[in-house]
């Protein structure tokens, strides 16, 4: 694995709100940092809306949110999909939710859960659904700035899966 062909797939549910808050953080740390890797979000019963606190959240944190939109998982099942490297489902078991779990797409992604509580169930009205949806981005750019720093080159199978696995416990 090269660091140049590191796609990252983000799943949730509806792909609304964590999964494009990862997406989005993703790609703009990579993008900064100058690093390989590209994020995609996705569904598993896509919303086909974006949650407007995910976007203003994003928005606030200087990303670009302007190629953002909620997708279903069969995008990247095909042929023509990116292959990946990593699949994350961000939905938190939690919560009651169908977490969805990757089945297809181009060679054998490692799979990691990265579980964080809904922030569009937050209490306090707009107020708390602000303040929730930024502290969920913070709390996913943590993970993303973790996995920025590990040298994927280097990396056999293995031992990735094992320090993606430690970041999902850190």
């Amino acid at each position: 694995m090269t660091s140049t062909s590191f796609n990252v797939l983000v799943l949730c549910t509806h792909n609304s709100a964590r999964s494009v808050l990862a997406e989005g953080m993703l790609n703009h740390l990579a993008a900064t940092r100058g690093a390989a890797m590209r994020a995609f979000s996705a569904g598993s019963a896509p919303s086909g809306r974006l949650n407007p606190f995910a976007l203003e959240a994003l928005s606030k944190a200087g990303v670009d949110v302007s190629g953002c939109r909620s997708k279903s998982w069969d995008e990247f099942t095909g042929p023509d999909a990116p292959p990946l490297s990593l699949v994350i489902t961000v939905c938190d078991a939690a919560a009651a939710e169908t977490c969805p779990v990757f089945f297809g797409g181009v060679g054998q992604p490692i799979k990691v859960h990265w579980g964080y509580p809904d922030p569009s169930n937050a209490e306090g009205g707009d107020e708390g659904k602000r303040r929730a949806f930024e502290l969920t981005r913070q709390a996913i750019a943590y993970r993303m700035l973790q996995l920025l720093d590990l040298p994927l080159a280097s990396l056999a199978p293995a031992a990735l899966r094992e320090a993606v696995n430690a970041i999902a416990r850190s």
